[in-house]
């Protein structure tokens, strides 16, 4: 049996198949992101899902792409946990962009593909490696675009009374905005990113306001001059995406790309499913 992951921070979506490609079951637990999640936490979580538990020892690969996997240490520490957890695999840990390439590229051109859901990447595919101008610093400093800085920029928006009356009335009955609340999310509890990210579904639900699309398309200029424009050949391959933010927010991505003559290719939510047919013609 076969387990391929799709982590972000915030969820991770689990397939199980034989050697044919037959799905034998589908999971999801929460997300897996080692560099906001102690190994016993990671453990909890898989434990959390009886299916998983139940079959842990009769997983023979372990194929996880994962947010927070761009490093060495990253993936040997992931790698060391998921051994121990399913004795009798072989384990292979990718960052998430592996997954988003694999599913948008499926004959293997040359494209760039970028990732924006809770955080954000982008990276060059040349049709065999994958090439990264940009290394992650995580969500405090980087992930433009993402959901968890679309989530902080409108509690900053809300707390510095600069959301209009009717958008902060509607954001108090969504949210708890108590300040305590907040920062015992942001400081004391695991996963304060894929928190932060939570809130970008407001935006997206009022994203026709003239204060939500001025927050939108200054995230995307942010991403597109920080990320895709650090490759030279930006504007003569596809741009692929994967990931919630990038799936709701497609058209302002295309208006957005049409203003800088970029190529808008793949948008997926969720690259699982294209998996599964890689890993079938690669067994």
């Amino acid at each position: 049996m076969k387990l391929i992951v799709d982590s972000g921070s915030t969820k991770a979506d689990w397939i199980a198949i034989n050697d044919e490609g037959k799905v034998l079951f589908t999971t999801q637990t929460l997300g897996l992101n080692p560099e906001v999640l102690e190994g016993h936490e990671i453990i909890d979580r898989l434990n959390d899902r009886f299916d998983i538990l139940q079959n842990k020892k009769e997983a023979t690969h372990l194929f996880f792409y994962g947010a927070g996997c761009g490093t060495d240490r990253m993936k040997i520490e992931l790698s060391q946990i998921f051994q121990t957890y399913f004795p009798n695999a072989i384990i292979s840990v990718q960052e998430d962009t592996y997954a988003a390439v694999y599913a948008t590229t499926p004959k293997g051109d040359k494209a760039i593909v970028s990732i924006l859901g809770t955080g954000s990447n982008c990276s060059y595919f040349d049709g065999k490696e994958l090439h990264q101008k940009v290394q992650s610093l995580g969500y405090i400093i980087m992930d433009d675009c993402s959901g968890n800085v679309f989530g902080k920029e409108l509690i900053r928006k809300y707390y510095f009374n600069k959301m209009p009356k009717e958008l902060a009335e509607q954001f108090e009955k969504d949210y708890n905005v108590d300040p305590d609340a907040i920062k015992s999310k942001l400081y004391k509890e695991a996963n304060p990113n894929a928190y932060l990210a939570t809130f970008a579904k407001f935006l997206i639900q009022h994203k026709e306001t003239e204060f939500c699309k001025k927050i939108i398309y200054k995230g995307m200029k942010s991403f597109v001059k920080n990320y895709i424009k650090q490759f030279d050949n930006c504007k003569d391959v596809p741009v692929h995406f994967v990931g919630s933010i990038a799936f709701y927010l497609k058209e302002e991505l295309q208006e957005t790309f049409n203003k800088y003559d970029l190529k808008l290719g793949n948008v997926l939510r969720r690259p699982i499913d294209g998996l599964i047919a890689y890993h079938v013609a690669n067994k």
